[in-house]
Order: structure tokens, then C-alpha cells, then sequence
């Protein structure tokens, strides 16, 4: 028996890791790599295993960088299930559906870029003169319908007409409901057969809602081997979901190989209990000035625990209570999936909120952005107001029309509550912003370019570290120290190289046999 690592190793994003028996494979997580387009965009599209050979499928919770791939794996042939929590089930329908939307948006557009290209150079004698813009209309108006739509297709007919290159979206919207029929959703503490001689326990990871650590169990006889994949293990006493679980069933606490993540393993995170002050302050210092605060947020999570924390300082009064808009349909659809599973929440949620028949994400100053003309209008808004935008990386979405009305007035904030991956347009933000504060904010306001444009990042960009969904390294190893578990090796993974090396000797150093593994590489359970 073997595990075997092709995603999220030496780096963060595209979880992929098999389990292989005697009998069959099980494939732990099946996410995207995030990242640059064409990098990520070659990684995506091919899965390092063959899916027909997956028995079945444990997925550890619902962001995409863990389940984003799951439609791919049954449009190639899996006829397994999914296996999960069923908080991660209903928001992976969510998630799944918005993330084919996105790749469905993204190629039209492409597609609509490189059939543009190919008429205006037509047009102007492969460039020997300028385009008119009259031309230029004409071009725009036979591709697009209105003003956002874009004729697909007429572009793919002249592209192939021309023996230009079609981009096709990873998936489609029918084969993400393929994928989402394969979905089963499991009670934390259950135990479900997912193999011959292989079971499935799932406990709380507190990584978002419905987050799960997997104690797989294969037995052969009377041997018993237990493999624990953590996923993403959360931070201890955050609001809204419990703490990582720490008391595993006795049959489960000898643990051969744990699968942990480590995308903290060389990083601290400020208290938990200074989240909600420094928030406090970020919201009043940008109100002072007369400024709004941008807060790009994953729509799963993050989100809601922002409400959270607003709603809390909006009923006690500390912060004046400015306008709160989530302009994210996704981040909507996902807060009433949290609605909906009230027995994940945590003590102090339901003492805070739920037994004083209150809604921990419904107050009177929040408002929920419908539709593209709504988000528009608010873009050009200039009184006070917070506003939650996806995509949490600032890779795409409403946040980078918020950026672009928003980052060129020094009265505003830009507010990083999140990890940031590496090459991605919010770390690059994040980065410049800080490093323009370490100067004093003097000379000339730093630029930073999308939309094919640049911007002088005059908004101020503050970090506040403490919102992260991942256990930093000290509560990594509170994990590993106060749990119950007997560990004979662990596997780092979800990690860029530097923290999961550092992450690595530090376990070493206290006792552990620890692997850090490249890609395509296997463990031995013997």
C-alpha cells in the first residue's frame, strides 16, 4: 500500500494524492492550480492519473483548489463517488457551478481577443496602416451583441474557418452536474466503506464549514493501517466553526502516515482575539479620512466571517455603521448555505448570536449586490461604504471593478485578509502596498497594471493576517501535540517549498519522521 502526491506539493493550490491497496486507488482531493494562466492553464487540463482507475473520491472541502478539478475526473471516466462532508456537498455545488461559469467566461473571451486580433489585421494589412474607427466598430459589432455579450458562435466559426486556435473551458456547466451527481454527502464521525477493506471517518478540520480531516482505514486481516489526510486544518478558537478536532475513536489514533498541510508551517499569525480590534481600526481610520474600505474575499469563508465581525461591532457600536455590500453572487449563494448548517457552528456563535434570535449574517446595513448594473453603480459611489468582493486573489470578479474606481484615492483602503499565492495580481498589490507604506508613503504613488492599464496605487494596503483559515506553525504543532493521535511519519503538503522545508525541520527537531515529497513521488505504508 502506497500514497502517492501529484498536487499541492512543494507549492499551494491543486491538491491531487492517491491512496493505492491491494485491491484499488482512492484519490484524495482533486483541486486547481491558481495561478498564471499559462502555467496553470497546462497543469489543469491534464490529470496526472488516469480517473478510470479511481475507485472512489475523498475531498476534504469545498474551495477549488482542492475540488475545482472533480467534474474533469468524471468527464474522463470516473464512476466512483465523491465522498464529503454535507456542509462541503451543498457549497460544492455552488463553488463547482460558479468556477464553470468562469471558465466558460474566460474562453469566450479569449476567443473573442483572438478573433478582434485576426480582423484588425485584416483589416489594416497585417498592420501596414492603422485601423480605422470605423473598422474597429464594425469589427466589435459583429462579434458582440450589446455591450458585454459576445457572439460565440460566430467567433468560434471564424476562428476554425481560419485555423486559429479555440480555447474550450475545462469543463462545462452540464458536466459540473455529472460530477455533483457523484456527491455524497457524510456526518462528521460517521464511518462509510469506501473500498474493499477501506473506510472513511471525517472530523472537524474548523478550516471553513463543512472542512474535514480523513482517517482512512484499511484493514488486511488483522493488520489495521490508518492514514489521516488533514486538508486544510483551521485556526483554534475563530468564530462561527469548531476548533480542528483533537479526540480521535481509539481505533483511529495510531496513525501510520498523516498527509499534513503546512501553507503556514514557517509563519505566526497575530492572536485571534486581536482580529476583531485591528479590524476596528482599519474601518475607522479609512471612515475618518472619508474613505471606503475594499476587502477582496473568498466567498467561502472569509465572507461570513467577516459579516461576522462587522455585525458584532455594528451592535456594540464601535465603528460608525457604513453601508456593507457583498458583491459577490457566489459569497450570497454560500452565506445561506452557512445559514443552513447551524449545529457546525461553535459555542460562541450560538451564545452571541443564534439564542438572542439573531442571524450572525444578516444585519441592517448589509446588502447583497444582484445583478452587473447594481455593482456598477456602486463602483462609482463615493461615500463611505465597505464593500466584499470576489475573487479573494484578485485574479478576477467584481473586486478588480472596485480596485479600479477605488486605488487611485489615497482616502481609501485596501484590506488583505487572505493568503495570497504566489504570482497572483493580489500579492503583487499587497507587496507594492506595503512596501510604499515602509517608505513613508513618500514620492510617487507605486503602479500596478490590469485591465491592460495602469493605476497609481494611492489607496492605502493594510494586512491583517489574523482572518487566515490556516493554522499558522505554532497551531500546527498545537495540533500534533495536544491531539490524541500516535504518529509514525508525516507527509507535508500544501505548501510553497520554503515554508514546508522550514515546517519540516521544525517537526525533526521535535521528534518526528517527516517527508517532504516531490511531485509524482510515493510513501511506503507498509
Amino acid at each position: 500500500m502506497h500514497v502517492s502526491f501529484y498536487g499541492a506539493v512543494r507549492e499551494v493550490t491543486g491538491s491531487f494524492h492517491t491512496l493505492t491497496t491491494e485491491n484499488e486507488t482512492i484519490l484524495f482531493d482533486c483541486g486547481l492550480f491558481q495561478g498564471r494562466r499559462k502555467e496553470t492553464e497546462a497543469k489543469n487540463k491534464v490529470l496526472a492519473v488516469d480517473p478510470k482507475i479511481f475507485a472512489n473520491v475523498v475531498l476534504s472541502h469545498a474551495h477549488i483548489d482542492h475540488s475545482g478539478r472533480l467534474p474533469l475526473v468524471v468527464k474522463e471516466g470516473f464512476t466512483g463517488q465523491i465522498y464529503c462532508s454535507r456542509a462541503t456537498a451543498a457549497a460544492s455545488a455552488y463553488l463547482l457551478r460558479d468556477s464553470a461559469k468562469i471558465q466558460e467566461g474566460d474562453a469566450s473571451y479569449l476567443n473573442y481577443k483572438t478573433a478582434k486580433s485576426f480582423l484588425a489585421k485584416v483589416r489594416s494589412g497585417d498592420g501596414k496602416v492603422a485601423i480605422s474607427a470605423q473598422d474597429l466598430q464594425e469589427i466589435k459589432t459583429l462579434l458582440k451583441s450589446g455591450d458585454h455579450g459576445l457572439r460565440d458562435e460566430v467567433i468560434e466559426k471564424l476562428l476554425r474557418q481560419h485555423h486559429l486556435e479555440v480555447i474550450a473551458p475545462l469543463y462545462s456547466m452540464e458536466e459540473v452536474e455529472n460530477a455533483l451527481a457523484c456527491f455524497q454527502g457524510i456526518p462528521y464521525n460517521e464511518t462509510v466503506t469506501i473500498g474493499r477493506g477501506v473506510n472513511c471517518t471525517f472530523y472537524e478540520a474548523g478550516h471553513i464549514l463543512g472542512s474535514a480531516m480523513s482517517l482512512i482505514s484499511c484493514e488486511n486481516g488483522s493488520r489495521r493501517r490508518n492514514i489521516l489526510y488533514s486538508g486544510d486544518v483551521g485556526r483554534f478558537d475563530k468564530p462561527i466553526i469548531k476548533n480542528p478536532n483533537l479526540v480521535f475513536a481509539e481505533e483511529h489514533r495510531h496513525v501510520d502516515l498523516l498527509i499534513l498541510e503546512s501553507t503556514y508551517g514557517n509563519r505566526l499569525h497575530g492572536p485571534i482575539g486581536d482580529m476583531k480590534d485591528r479590524l476596528r481600526e482599519v474601518l475607522c481610520e479609512t471612515f475618518d479620512r472619508g474613505g471606503s474600505v475594499i476587502i477582496p474575499a473568498f466567498a467561502y469563508g472569509r465572507t461570513q466571517e467577516l459579516l461576522y465581525f462587522l455585525h458584532e461591532l455594528y451592535l456594540s457600536g464601535e465603528v460608525p455603521a457604513m453601508p456593507v455590500y457583498v458583491d459577490s453572487p457566489l459569497a450570497t449563494q454560500i452565506t445561506h448555505v452557512f445559514g443552513e448548517h447551524p449545529e457546525t457552528y461553535d459555542r460562541e456563535t450560538h451564545e452571541v448570536f443564534l439564542r438572542r434570535g439573531l442571524n450572525p449574517f444578516d444585519f441592517s446595513q448589509l446588502k447583497f449586490v444582484q445583478g452587473i448594473e447594481e455593482s456598477m453603480a456602486l463602483n462609482r459611489d463615493q461615500r463611505s461604504h465597505i464593500v466584499l468582493a470576489g475573487s479573494g486573489m484578485c485574479e478576477g470578479g467584481r473586486v478588480l471593478h472596485h480596485l479600479r474606481h477605488k486605488i487611485h484615492d489615497e482616502r481609501n483602503t485596501v484590506l488583505i485578509v487572505g493568503y495570497m499565492g504566489k504570482n497572483t495580481f493580489g500579492r503583487h498589490l499587497q507587496e507594492v502596498g506595503e512596501k510604499y507604506a515602509e517608505e513613508g508613503r513618500s514620492g510617487a504613488p507605486p503602479v500596478v497594471r490590469f485591465f491592460n492599464k495602469d493605476y497609481p496605487l494611492r489607496a492605502r494596503v493594510v494586512t491583517l493576517g489574523g482572518f487566515s483559515a490556516h493554522a499558522d506553525r505554532d497551531e500546527l504543532l498545537r495540533f500534533l501535540r495536544e491531539s490524541n493521535l500516535i504518529i509514525e511519519k508525516i507527509a507535508l503538503v500544501h505548501g510553497e517549498e520554503d515554508q514546508t522545508l522550514a515546517f519540516a525541520e521544525t517537526l525533526r527537531g521535535v521528534g518526528y519522521r517527516v517527508t517532504v515529497p516531490w511531485h509524482g513521488q510515493s510513501v511506503n505504508i507498509p
